[in-house]
């Protein structure tokens, strides 16, 4: 981890942002992790949800939606390759590839989530989308989290 991207009012820790290339060497696409576990619900829920598919379709028939998700899978890569040469990591290994299916499909919400959340609104279509479905159930400006025991 490199740092917190995101967090809660509350202050926790909603979404982290990682290395490219983790200990030993083993190199780690997912740039923006979802980790706040009710971010993570909710997320969960709209996949169990069959959800992805719809957000599927509408890349394949909505030019608009279709061209902000390829914008936000160079966002991505841009992002990941800012931190690799501040940090001195080798990205070889994961170059062109960034998360959640990005830049032709829908694979992985969590992934999208913690982009939006990470980089802020108009990121990622998808993950702007996938915010607004679970307003009722998570926002990053309403804090959700379990009391600690």
């Amino acid at each position: 981890m490199v740092c917190v991207g995101a967090r809660c009012v509350c202050g926790r820790p909603l979404a982290v942002v990682t290395r490219p290339l983790l200990p030993g060497g083993i190199p780690f696409p997912t740039t923006c992790y979802l980790t706040g576990p009710e971010a993570v619900k909710a997320a969960s829920h709209v996949e169990a949800d069959g959800i992805m598919q719809e957000y599927n379709d509408l890349l394949s028939s909505d030019e608009t939606i279709r061209a902000a998700y390829e914008r936000a899978h160079e966002l991505y890569l841009a992002f990941r390759h800012e931190l690799a040469v501040r940090l001195g990591d080798d990205e070889d290994h994961i170059e062109g590839i960034s998360a959640g299916g990005m830049p032709v499909r829908v694979k992985c919400l969590h992934a999208l989530m913690a982009q939006t959340l990470v980089m802020g609104p108009g990121a990622n279509p998808i993950g702007d989308l996938l915010l607004e479905r679970v307003s009722q159930e998570f926002s990053p400006t309403i804090c959700r989290c379990a009391p600690e025991e």
